[in-house]
């Protein structure tokens, strides 16, 4: 009985943790290779998910491509932003 008791709060606090979306946006500067590769080194995409979400990005005009907590996500943001990509944490 206690232990039922403990992974229904484990699960309720699972679902009570808020997640952010880094969020990458469509622009007319950055060719797909780059956006490719960048997604690669920074959020560690494997080849195949980063060429997923550049095409996302392009017909859908934004796409998340990394979840977690804001902390996690921000430096990741930075260097998005670095290197030309206009991302954010939603």
């Amino acid at each position: 009985m206690i232990k039922e008791k403990k992974d229904v709060l484990r699960r309720e606090k699972v679902l009570k943790t808020p997640t952010n979306q880094l969020v990458l946006y469509n622009d007319d500067i950055n060719t797909f290779d780059f956006v490719i590769e960048t997604l690669i080194e920074v959020c560690g995409h494997d080849p195949v998910t980063a060429e997923q979400c550049t095409m996302i990005v392009h017909y859908k005009g934004k796409c998340d491509v990394k979840s977690g907590s804001h902390e996690i996500l921000l430096p990741l943001r930075n260097e998005l932003d670095s290197r030309g990509l206009i991302a954010a944490i939603e």
